[in-house]
């Protein structure tokens, strides 16, 4: 079995992910190509301490190991996640099986982890994330429209806890940099979210703000993930919150 979820941007990223029990009986890499292929990804981080719908489903299965998103190349989360957190069941957990080792919860466990090499067979938990990364070179404009007729809109980052999640998905754009929902109007003199929320959070990098009219705002996908003034020809990748 495995587990899979979803995160809405909006509420600030506190339990906003939802999650999917898979009982099919899969390989490590098996259990992390179908969760990212129909939901986000293998659960991560500390969903499982936080989260009370992750609670509710390790409560309703008496299943002994699961995947978990945590695998071995000096302990790495699927989804690029980069918690310190470590929740071990030192009795079962062995560090030193082989570099093909991934993570599970053990659900008679109160969910602690342990490992096991990553060819095993097991259930596991994807989630479903609110934000997607859109591999496609576009304009500003164009994908403003692409996320409004598709899902739901551009992304537009208003707090630190915004920043830190939309940046671990442009890691994996194809383009240096990935639009936002931001952008400057002279006609108003100034930055405005597409949300309509006010710019209260700023990440600016140095001289990369430039006041110019119809000046649209993109975000370096390696780096510090700064931010910096694009022209509206620009063609990148871009972000998207679903429904």
């Amino acid at each position: 079995m495995f587990l899979c979820f979803s995160v809405n941007l909006t509420e600030m990223m506190k339990d906003n992910k939802t999650f999917h029990l898979i009982e099919t009986s899969v390989t490590w890499t098996q259990a992390q190509s179908y969760c990212r292929q129909h939901h986000t990804d293998l659960a991560s981080g500390l969903d499982q301490i936080y989260s009370e719908e992750f609670k509710k489903l390790q409560k309703s299965k008496d299943s002994t190991a699961l995947w978990i998103g945590l695998f071995r190349d000096t302990w790495r989360w699927s989804d690029g996640s980069n918690f310190s957190f470590r929740y071990w069941d030192m009795d079962s957990f062995n560090d030193g099986l082989n570099k093909r080792t991934c993570a599970t919860t053990l659900l008679e466990r109160s969910g602690r982890w342990s490992s096991a090499g990553c060819d095993q067979r097991k259930p596991f938990f994807c989630y479903d994330d609110k934000l997607i990364l859109i591999r496609e070179n576009k304009t500003w404009e164009e994908a403003l429209n692409y996320c409004r007729q598709k899902h739901h809109d551009l992304v537009s980052i208003s707090n630190p806890h915004q920043q830190r999640w939309v940046q671990e998905r442009a890691k994996n754009a194809s383009t240096p940099f990935v639009w936002l929902g931001l952008r400057y109007s002279c006609t108003l003199d100034l930055w405005f979210l597409i949300n309509d929320n006010r710019v209260c959070y700023e990440r600016w990098a140095s001289g990369g703000k430039t006041e110019d009219c119809s000046t649209y705002v993109a975000m370096t996908t390696g780096g510090q993930h700064k931010w910096v003034s694009q022209k509206k020809n620009e063609t990148f990748n871009f972000m998207c919150i679903k429904h």
